[in-house]
């Protein structure tokens, strides 16, 4: 039971009360509401039935007959039961009744207002007619001319409208009842609820309460306001007063009248909703939420919460400056070192840097470290300025590729003798740095520039060189915990650069190596015009090479050869194979048998695939070529390579069918060779895979390339298709990624008149025939001064030929950049040279031969061999 005494008690009874006086205002609203309600649907259904009737079809002719009322009383009384109106009545236009329910009221005045239908509106009132009290409504019947030809009348008794509200009242009350009934129930159970919240507290001990709520609504550490809706402050605790420096009677008084920092004050009038909304208040930054008090039915205002969060804020802010830093670091993790290049890496770190750490950043590097060389000594401070990067064009630093030399004053110097990072926050109280250059020092700070922290790049405790930050007006000075930073960043950089130097060391000797192993210039030959172009790869070196060898008989070779893989090893293993091709070139070889020599040697010299590096030959590739003026054929093999493109002297490109034998190293089937005929004039092209072949393209697009570059390469000599091949095949923009020798050969012819060949006999008799013809030819050609030692020459040779080789012997001269002699024979049994002793009766003609001439030796035919000799001739006998 909820005693009468506590609050709970109490309330209830009140409540009690205010149920059944709520019920009873709630009935009798209700009757007088279903009251006025049954009278309006009376109207409304006297108003539905009279306008249904008077625009039916056949009224109009129905009241201008001569018995209206046989027509219209029957349609009446049939229209008055099916709608359930107590009568309808039709009149003519002077409000004769043409009908009723009660036959006697017929041709009597119709009761009510005719005077607004006959003015063409219908109208509804409740009025005391012949039947009783009723409601009524009166509708006009009009022609086709809109003429007022007839009244329609239908009502409802309002003792019909009574019946249906006291039918309707004893559901209300019962309806009332049990509302009041719920009603009790709920506020019995909401009782409870409130004796068990307030522990069956009377009203003082609520008091108590209030006076304690209070209490501590005014120690609490958060400001609380209410303001009321017209803006006026209702209450403000303690902390409140103490946070905003309220006055001692602010409450009552406008929020605007408060003094309060524009934000809060608006914040407070408007009644906006905020969340943990940081405002600024004297030197106190304030978090402030608001919210509207005018929900759940309590009054219009708002209620405000502030808590003080400047340290909160401070705290903050150091988090926020320890996320940009991490966040700088990063970036120059990523950004800085991205190439092997030392510049850019320099570059990199000063872009890195600027905006988010720096306002302008310059590097400076030892010439040493630029160059790819060990850095000098650690306590040397000339350095050359290498990268520049700031928030604004023209500040009056030293500019890129300057060489400074750092007074010892200066923090730059500092910093390189002590190794650690130098901070000076006001450079105008900087007198060491000010004496490095005074001019250029106070153009400095008249830019702006005011803080600078300089920190050495070392790495493995050598200096490489310095970073040095700037910052201008508009940033805050430098701090130590900036110096921190930027030594963190200087360390990842240092090492980043010292990488770039190792590498570009590398580079170099490679580069090095690579040039002096490649031909430093093309030798004197007259069978083809030649010209070159090799192109190293610009992230290191490789292993590509050229070479034009002449050979004898006015022969010429051409090499091109690639080694897979870059630096120094495929500069070395180049220089290994381009040797072995050039003493395999002097026994005079065939292409197909030159390159399976040079096979075996690297399957020889690295039985496993590998070296002691670790990379092996396997992968080089090599075309070997021999023109021969004389006949203008060409014999090609190639060893992994791609084919040789040949230009015809109508201009145009096909690529030679060069049977592809396996790369060098790699075991396999023997290597084989094309031999094909070249018209005077026709230009030959070797190349490596790096001019067709690249990242994006594939090498049957870039072969497409290479044919179209070929057929419309200006001019047909050597130097102008290279030229034109280049310029289409690598754009400038594009970075080289691999070596690239380009070989474009010119072919000439020896002409026919400086061609003389002899069938000789096998008989001892004919060598004094060719001696003589040989004699005749000498003379025409104007070398007649020769002839001796050429007669001499020529007889030795198609004697032993006679002697000891088979038939057939034939002899050949040839005039060129020398007089070449040559004996063929079908015997492939080599001479060779011989010191005859005193008594000896043969055996000195080969050593005679040698005396006579620059250069002699033996090569090998598929029928036999050829012994040549060449002679030197003065410039004005040569082709």
């Amino acid at each position: 039971m909820l005693g009468m005494r506590t609050v709970a008690g109490q309330a209830l009874v009140l409540q009690v009360v205010l149920a059944l006086l709520i019920v009873a205002a709630g009935v009798a609203a209700l009757l007088l509401q279903t009251e006025r309600y049954s009278e309006r649907a009376a109207k409304d259904r006297s108003l539905a039935v009279a306008q249904s009737l008077a625009r039916s079809p056949g009224i109009v002719e129905a009241l201008r007959s001569p018995d209206p009322t046989s027509v219209l009383q029957r349609r009446a009384e049939a229209v008055r039961e099916r709608t359930r109106v107590d009568f309808v009545v039709i009149t003519d236009d002077q409000g004769i009744r043409y009908t009723h329910p009660e036959r006697d009221r017929i041709g009597k005045k119709f009761v009510g207002d005719i005077e607004t239908p006959l003015g063409g509106r219908a109208v509804t009132e409740t009025i005391d007619g012949t039947i009783g009290r009723l409601v009524q409504a009166v509708v006009p019947v009009k022609d086709e001319q809109g003429d007022v030809v007839g009244l329609v009348s239908a009502g409802v008794l309002t003792s019909a409208v009574g019946d249906v509200v006291d039918r309707q009242l004893p559901v209300l009350l019962g309806g009332a009842a049990v509302a009041l009934a719920v009603a009790t129930t709920g506020m019995v159970l909401v009782g409870r609820r409130l004796s068990r919240q307030t522990h069956g507290l009377g009203p003082a001990e609520m008091a108590r309460m209030y006076e304690h709520y209070d209490a501590v609504l005014h120690a609490v550490r958060e400001g609380v306001l209410i303001v009321g809706g017209d803006g006026r402050l209702l209450m403000a605790n303690n902390e409140a007063r103490r946070l905003l420096s309220l006055p001692a009677d602010a409450e009552g008084r406008p929020v605007v009248d408060l003094g309060m920092d524009a934000h809060i004050t608006d914040l407070l009038a408007t009644g906006r909703v905020a969340t943990d909304e940081v405002v600024a208040s004297g030197d106190r930054l304030l978090a402030v939420n608001n919210r509207p008090a005018d929900r759940h039915g309590s009054p219009a205002g708002a209620v405000a919460t502030l808590r003080d969060t400047t340290e909160l804020h401070e705290l903050s802010g150091k988090a926020a400056l320890a996320r940009d830093r991490l966040r700088l670091l990063y970036d120059i993790s990523v950004t800085v070192g991205t190439t092997l290049d030392v510049r850019r890496t320099a570059q990199e770190l000063a872009e890195a840097s600027v905006p988010g750490f720096a306002d302008f950043t310059t590097v400076d590097l030892l010439d040493g470290v630029l160059a790819g060389e060990e850095p000098g000594s650690a306590s040397s401070v000339e350095m050359r300025r290498a990268a520049l990067s700031g928030i604004a064009e023209g500040p009056p630093f030293f500019p890129v590729g300057r060489l400074i030399r750092f007074v010892e004053s200066s923090p730059q110097a500092q910093g390189v003798g002590r190794a650690r990072g130098v901070l000076a926050a006001d450079l105008r109280e900087s007198p060491g740095w000010q004496a490095q250059d005074p001019e250029r020092a106070q153009a400095l700070m008249d830019y702006g520039i005011h803080s600078m922290i300089t920190v050495p790049l070392r790495s493995r405790n050598t200096v490489l060189g310095l970073a040095n930050f700037w910052r201008t007006e508009g940033s805050e000075p430098f701090e130590v915990d900036d110096l921190s930073l930027a030594e963190e960043v200087c360390a990842h950089a240092a090492a980043c650069v010292d990488n770039a130097r190792r590498f570009t060391r590398e580079h170099s000797m490679a580069v090095t190596l690579q040039q002096s192993l490649l031909p430093s210039g093309l030798p004197e030959q007259r069978a083809l015009e030649v010209a070159y172009r090799y192109l190293p790869a610009q992230a290191g070196v490789g292993g590509d090479w050229f070479d034009v060898i002449p050979l004898p008989g006015a022969r010429v070779a051409l090499v091109v050869g690639d080694v897979v893989g870059h630096g120094l090893h495929a500069a070395a293993t180049m220089g290994r194979l381009r040797t072995a091709v050039h003493n395999f070139s002097s026994l005079d070889m065939a292409p197909e048998e030159l390159l399976g020599r040079l096979n075996e040697l690297a399957l020889q010299s690295d039985p496993d695939g590998a070296d002691l590096s670790g990379a092996g030959l396997t992968g080089a590739t090599c075309l070997y070529a021999i023109y021969d003026p004389v006949a203008r054929r060409c014999t090609v093999a190639r060893a992994g390579h791609l084919p040789p493109a040949v230009v015809a002297p109508d201009g145009s490109v096909t690529f030679a069918e060069v049977p592809a034998g396996p790369p060098l190293g790699v075991p396999g089937l023997p290597i084989e060779s094309a031999e094909m005929e070249l018209a005077t004039g026709s230009r030959l092209v070797l190349y490596t895979d790096g001019l067709v072949e690249r990242r994006g393209r594939d090498i049957d697009h870039g072969l497409g390339l290479l044919r179209d570059a070929l057929a419309g390469a200006d001019g047909d000599g050597a130097e102008e298709t290279c030229r034109g091949v280049l310029e289409t095949l690598l754009p400038q923009q594009q970075q080289q990624e691999d070596d690239i020798a380009l070989l474009v050969a010119r072919t000439r012819s020896v002409p026919a008149d400086r061609i003389a060949e002899w069938d000789v006999p096998s008989d001892p008799a004919a060598v004094a025939e060719v001696r003589a013809a040989v004699g005749e030819v000498l003379e025409r050609w104007g070398v007649s001064e020769e002839a001796f030692a050429t007669e001499l020459i020529l007889s030795e040779l198609v004697t032993n030929a006679i002697r000891y080789g088979s038939s057939p012997v034939r002899a050949r001269l040839i005039l060129d950049r020398a007089l070449i002699c040559e004996v063929w024979d079908g015997s492939s049994t080599s001479p060779h040279l011989r010191h005859a002793a005193t008594m000896d009766e043969g055996g000195r003609g080969l050593f005679l031969v040698a005396q006579l001439s620059d250069r002699w030796g033996t090569r090998y035919t598929p029928n036999g061999k050829v012994i040549w000799t060449e002679q030197p001739v003065a410039p004005a006998a040569q082709v």
